[in-house]
């Protein structure tokens, strides 16, 4: 064999092993399923597509909502968890059914075929047949000085998950300009003694008959920061330097931000509410785009880590049902050919 031969059949075999290569790649991150978001709705759904046998993978941004919070309550059986010891128990489920988590984030989708082309911020392309959107959502903070650093800790935001450890406290209210009286209203049966800060919201006469019925006393002007002694808060201070005190504050997003990228780049229909834009999906979790679905956070403002689970849990069901039917309608066809 002389040396023109061997660098041809060198060339040859470099060829043949880069497309074996290709090739394994490609299978090894083509998968029926990929849940996008690996918090409670994404592990649901991911669990559940996983018992049913389904090549599932999660990726996962690593960015949960409720991260700052040191417990998550209202979820039967997992009462006072952490939501880190919650998602860690949840993947080690997942990988005992074959699925695999993996870090990331989605940064680019669009139809490929039947299925979806994904790419991830390193730059790893995968396929899926179906997708499981269940990415969540951002808050957006009131300005108010020191306010984020307290989050999940002393400022807090939801009553039916933090309302129980902060009973009979001095609750402080930071007004949501949409519904100014609405979370003041929601936390008064926890305490006698609630301060709703206007923070430049204006009530209407049936807020004001709502609160004076329930005690809440409503304080008018811009608050500027929340006051901190000893990593202890103790109240708020106003724009005029007025401080009123208080040992909780709580306040909503002024806008909640969902995590709906890969929804918006599919062309997911939205709906508007009044903290924002969230994607619609019907009862069983189906966005407007075929095959894909939605769960969680990412398609509302209202969903506590417990219905988030039972959203995504839903959601791997009726995809894995409605794919188990269409596989077998074609199987049917083919054998009646």
């Amino acid at each position: 064999m002389n040396a023109r031969t061997e660098t041809v059949m060198e060339a040859v075999v470099d060829s043949v092993v880069d497309s074996v290569v290709d090739s394994v790649v490609e299978e090894k991150n083509a998968y029926e399923v990929v849940v996008v978001g690996g918090g409670a709705a994404g592990l649901s759904a991911g669990l559940i597509l996983g018992r049913s046998r389904r090549r599932t993978l999660v990726v996962d941004a690593g960015a949960p909502r409720n991260a700052p919070s040191g417990h998550m309550q209202g979820y039967l059986s997992r009462d006072g968890m952490s939501p880190a010891e919650f998602l860690a128990a949840g993947r080690r489920e997942l990988l005992a059914y074959g699925v695999e988590v993996r870090p990331g984030e989605v940064t680019a989708a669009s139809r490929d075929g039947d299925g979806f082309a994904l790419t991830l911020a390193d730059g790893t392309a995968l396929t899926a047949r179906r997708l499981v959107v269940a990415t969540g959502l951002v808050d957006e903070l009131p300005t108010i000085r020191g306010l984020a650093e307290r989050w999940g800790r002393d400022v807090l935001h939801c009553p039916f998950c933090h309302g129980w450890e902060v009973r009979d406290q001095p609750l402080g209210v930071v007004a949501h300009p949409a519904m100014p009286a609405h979370q003041a209203l929601m936390v008064s049966h926890l305490s006698s003694d609630v301060t709703l800060f206007l923070n430049g919201a204006e009530l209407t006469g049936e807020d004001g008959r709502l609160l004076a019925a329930a005690g809440v006393r409503t304080v008018a002007g811009t608050v500027e920061e929340v006051v901190v002694e000893d990593d202890l808060l103790t109240g708020v201070r106003l724009a005029d330097g007025r401080a009123v005190g208080c040992d909780v504050v709580f306040a909503a997003g002024t806008r909640l931000l969902p995590r709906d990228g890969v929804l918006r780049r599919l062309g997911a229909e939205l709906y508007e509410t009044p903290f924002g834009a969230f994607v619609k999906t019907d009862e069983a979790g189906r966005t407007s785009v075929p095959g894909v679905w939605a769960a969680g956070n990412v398609t509302g403002p209202a969903e506590q880590v417990v219905n988030a689970a039972s959203a995504g849990y839903r959601a791997g069901a009726m995809l894995h049902g409605e794919l188990l039917m269409a596989d077998l309608a074609a199987r049917a066809e083919e054998r009646a050919e």
